[in-house]
């Protein structure tokens, strides 16, 4: 297997921005990772991956859109993303799925299979990618999921009229972080419910028909792949394969990695 990995890196980190009191230019991917920047603790999972029947190259990273912010983004993952031999391409204006498609175009024609990870995912084990790739091996669409433990409601769209659940920032006049009071809809059954995480594995050819369709709207790839009516396998995930959203989960990557914590200097600076 010849696996091709595609890392979007293009987004706007907002909800960790909003949580965390940000700049809205400051991403979630340059923050510390024990010493790394999460961005890099996420490539180093698959740089460092060996199986002598696996081939993981090229690892492209689709970095933002915008040329300035491209640029930026270049100027502070380039060198370490060079050594690492990451290949960096424009992502999307807008949606993920517009980075996909770009980073796809960097995809060799001898790739059998492709991988798309979220970049903000660094806690990545081995075991895990044992598993997903020896699934993807006999399936052509493989994606890791953990079944839910906790009982799941859909809400409200808009939050509950006359919500003063948070009288101390009326008070401030500042912004909560929260999005306030929601009525609940309905309780959805969980059986057979899962979490999806990434990587999710593709053979190559599969995923370039997925990316031709004319509606590209999905919160993942195999979504994209359950649309042309094709089969997707979930293999079992890993609970520690956490996705950092908000700066709890920075806290929690440390502890799962076994990392000490920030030592204050950006990290970005340090190379």
């Amino acid at each position: 297997m010849k696996i091709a990995i595609i890392i979007p890196a293009a987004g706007f980190s907002t909800r960790y921005t909003k949580a965390a009191g940000f700049d809205a230019r400051q991403s979630k991917l340059d923050e510390d990772l024990g010493g790394r920047p999460v961005l890099h603790r996420t490539i180093e999972a698959f740089t460092n991956y060996d199986a002598p029947d696996r081939t993981l190259a090229p690892v492209i990273v689709a970095g933002p859109h915008d040329a300035e912010a491209f640029d930026e983004f270049q100027l502070r993952h380039g060198d370490k993303l060079m050594i690492l031999g990451v290949q960096l391409v424009h992502g999307g204006k807008t949606h993920r799925w517009e980075t996909v498609k770009a980073a796809l175009d960097a995809v060799p024609d001898d790739a059998t299979h492709i991988a798309v990870h979220d970049a903000a995912r660094p806690c990545l084990s081995e075991q895990l990618l044992d598993r997903i790739f020896d699934a993807a091996a006999k399936h052509p669409a493989v994606a890791p999921g953990i079944d839910l433990s906790d009982t799941i409601k859909r809400v409200a769209n808009e939050p509950v009229a006359g919500d003063d659940s948070d009288p101390l920032a009326a008070i401030l006049g500042t912004e909560s972080n929260g999005p306030g009071l929601r009525e609940v809809e309905e309780t959805i059954d969980r059986t057979h419910v899962v979490s999806v995480q990434t990587p999710q594995v593709f053979e190559a050819g599969l995923l370039r028909r997925a990316y031709a369709q004319d509606n590209l709207a999905s919160t993942d790839d195999a979504g994209l792949i359950e649309r042309l009516g094709e089969q997707v396998v979930i293999v079992e995930g890993d609970a520690g394969n956490i996705k950092i959203t908000r700066p709890l989960d920075l806290k929690l990557a440390h502890t799962i990695l076994g990392l000490r914590g920030a030592s204050g200097r950006p990290t970005h600076k340090r190379f």
